[in-house]
């Protein structure tokens, strides 16, 4: 099957998230319950009606993306007859959307999936207290370029400044690079790449420097909670974040995603990692299309269908 099932990461959430799907399907709604149930909390009412303030919470944002994309696959497997075996080549995810991937092909159940997120938004944002680390988008910027301008904004670090931190946390896509680590070298950093010519440096509005090393207390934290859960070999294998290459051993995938938590997500690499394995057309389920967006522009020849509505969901049943 020449199909890759994508799933999106933080920063696609939204009030209102999944609520469609739910009032149009039993599946859907049935998929919520056991999130809510798993983590002892009415997500589901969160997702559907806010306030947003606490939709975006880290340790709420995450389950939430993810419970939205599963709702869709339980949709699928009830409509259309979905086997990820059958009608998946690969899956991949970016970020947390690694752990919603793993799900759909039956590596980790749902309310597993759902608690390990929890404990990976809380132990992600209480790694580095608030205002000390920073993230920013270098737009127009070449790979190459932020990792010079992240090298040497740590190199130039003044006597004063404690342990400087900067790395290249998302390769997105062509043009879209995000950097992470301590506020100065990330500011310093983003005046470095647009002295070497990137267009734009854009703060964003994060709670916490996700996949840097300052995020080495939260993938201690999930290598305790990865080391409870049993993860079964995925129906189809996973292209993992920070590889972008496919892994089915599960021994393999519990290691990845604890060095996932510092690592770069390597988003770019794994679709152009798509064509080489075959693959004919990425389907993304959930995020407002924010996978897709980049998919495109990574490899324009590769297809893409996003799955958000309960139309969408019901027209790409019928493909199956």
């Amino acid at each position: 099957m020449t199909r890759a099932f994508i799933f999106p990461g933080q920063g696609s959430q939204a009030v209102g998230m999944g609520k469609a799907l739910a009032e149009a399907f039993a599946p859907a709604r049935e998929l919520f319950q056991e999130v809510d149930e798993a983590l002892q909390q009415n997500l589901s009412r969160l997702m559907w009606e806010g306030p947003d303030d606490q939709l975006l919470l880290t340790e709420n944002a995450q389950p939430a993306i993810m419970a939205a994309s599963m709702a869709a696959i339980a949709v699928l497997r009830k409509e259309g007859g979905l086997d990820i075996a059958r009608h998946a080549r690969i899956v991949a995810g970016h970020s947390l959307g690694e752990y919603t991937a793993l799900c759909a092909a039956g590596a980790f159940g749902v309310a597993d999936t759902a608690r390990l997120l929890r404990i990976r938004g809380h132990a992600m944002q209480e790694a580095v207290p608030v205002g000390v680390g920073a993230m920013s988008a270098l737009l127009g910027a070449s790979i190459e370029l932020a990792e010079d301008a992240t090298r040497k904004a740590v190199e130039q670090a003044p006597d004063d400044e404690k342990n400087p931190v900067c790395v290249v946390a998302n390769d997105n896509a062509p043009g879209q690079v995000v950097i992470s680590g301590t506020k100065a070298a990330v500011e310093r950093a983003g005046e470095l790449a647009k002295a070497g010519g990137t267009k734009r440096a854009m703060a964003l509005a994060v709670s916490a420097p996700f996949h840097c090393p300052l995020m080495q207390p939260a993938a201690e934290r999930m290598r305790e909670a990865l080391a409870e859960v049993t993860i079964r070999p995925p129906a189809a294998p996973l292209v993992a974040n920070v590889t972008a290459g496919e892994t089915s051993e599960p021994e393999t995938i519990r290691r990845l995603l604890v060095e996932q938590v510092t690592g770069r997500v390597r988003w770019r690499e794994s679709v152009l990692q798509f064509a080489r394995l075959g693959i004919a057309t990425a389907v993304e389920l959930g995020g407002n299309k924010v996978l897709t967006a980049m998919v495109k522009r990574i490899d324009k020849d590769l297809q893409t269908v996003a799955l958000d509505s309960p139309a969408d969901l019901e027209a790409f049943a019928k493909t199956l």
